[in-house]
């Protein structure tokens, strides 16, 4: 079977005799999921009237996913540009529409291509590694998102799993100075790579906490922000979930194509409130603009940072006002700014606190990625498989 994204419906029949059995789809989405429901398909067709960025978007998502898919691009007429620009985004041939002999010919040779590399290509049907993506959110700033995505990773990368954490906050992160590191590199550095990014690409760019780990800082300069897209965020995810267990998120507070990116591939978005109005009445804000993006509402977490604090609001008031359970209370305590000043996170620090007691069971009641069931041997002993990674495939709509 061969993958046809193209709008005609006439379509089908023209390419089946060049090709053999086709299955056409009309949109950029339903391509990324026809594929992701094919796991053996070996070649995709873009028809002539998709436009050259959707094509070359598409073309760069599938060389991440499944290099081992030939992607062969036809046009109503062929120049420089076109090849070139089609070339250099991975796709395999370009071939005009009404050459079918030229067409078979060239599906004949991309699936002779792909039979010699699968021996170094990974079946995505034989359960490879996809880490579970959380997400830290606020609209309103100073609510501590970034306090909470340095303690959450740090503790799971201290309980032995490989963790990736991604500062978001491209104009003025702060989780290098907070976990008192010096970042050589960061995000920018993998704009000129963009459509090539692969684990060695994230490793050139990470630094490595003590606890174990790994980091993506943001850049240096506040104006380096505005020279990276959000492609490159949903493409360093979606690669970065190959060769992680956890990958984590710090954001600013807004709604940045960064942002979007992050929501779209991620499994667990933990949005933050403390007991003021502004900060309800933003996060009430940040649930109806999930709800028109058509975000998953399972996917959700409310917590209540310096849930003690006396200053007239109560956690019942921020129930009423979410129309949603809060699933965990942070208390408040003049030790979290100490330890974010000494460069430690609490929950490794001082992991009797009643802060990192709450923390400590964020990260074990809702981000651990799900265990599989025990099942029963021949002999009757339990046995366990290895823990298993939730994930969705998603092609992005592409702060603490």
């Amino acid at each position: 079977m061969t993958l046809l994204w193209d709008a005609d419906p006439s379509a089908t029949d023209r390419y089946d005799f060049a090709v053999g059995q086709v299955t056409r789809v009309d949109t950029q989405a339903a391509m990324v999921r026809a594929l992701e429901d094919a796991p053996q398909e070996q070649l995709v067709l873009i028809g002539p009237e998709v436009d050259m960025e959707s094509a070359c978007q598409f073309t760069e998502f599938a060389r991440v996913e499944r290099p081992e898919v030939g992607v062969l691009l036809l046009r109503r007429r062929l120049d420089v540009n076109v090849l070139g620009q089609a070339l250099r985004s991975g796709v395999r041939e370009v071939v005009t529409a009404d050459d079918l002999t030229g067409l078979a010919d060239a599906a004949r040779r991309s699936r002779e291509l792909t039979s010699r590399v699968s021996g170094h290509t990974v079946d995505s049907s034989a359960g490879t590694r996809s880490a579970r993506v959380v997400t830290v959110f606020s609209a309103k700033g100073g609510v501590g998102k970034t306090t909470f995505a340095t303690n959450l990773s740090t503790y799971l990368a201290s309980t032995g799993s490989k963790v990736l954490l991604i500062d978001l906050d491209l104009a003025f992160g702060d989780v290098g100075i907070s976990l008192q590191m010096l970042p050589q590199n960061s995000i920018i550095d993998l704009v000129s790579m963009a459509g090539h990014i692969d684990e060695q690409a994230i490793k050139s760019v990470v630094t490595r906490h003590e606890s174990g780990l790994d980091t993506v800082s943001a850049p240096s300069e506040p104006s380096d922000a505005d020279r990276i897209p959000g492609s490159i965020v949903a493409e360093l995810i979606r690669v970065a979930k190959r060769h992680y267990d956890y990958v984590l998120l710090d954001t600013p507070p807004a709604f940045t194509s960064h942002v979007l990116a992050a929501f779209d591939d991620s499994d667990v978005l933990v949005l933050i409130a403390t007991l003021d109005i502004p900060a309800v009445k933003n996060l009430r804000l940040t649930l109806d603009t999930l709800d028109l993006l058509g975000n998953d509402k399972d996917t959700r977490l409310i917590v209540l940072n310096r849930s003690d604090a006396k200053v007239g609001l109560r956690a019942e008031d921020v129930v009423a006002a979410l129309k949603q359970d809060i699933a965990v209370m942070v208390p408040n305590s003049a030790a979290v700014p100490a330890s974010v000043n000494r460069g430690v996170p609490i929950i490794l620090d001082e992991p009797k606190h009643p802060v990192s007691v709450a923390l400590r069971d964020l990260a074990e009641r809702f981000l651990r990625a799900p265990e599989p069931a025990s099942s029963t041997d021949a002999s009757g002993k339990s046995t366990d498989g290895q823990g298993g990674r939730s994930g969705r495939w998603s092609f992005s709509r592409g702060g603490k």
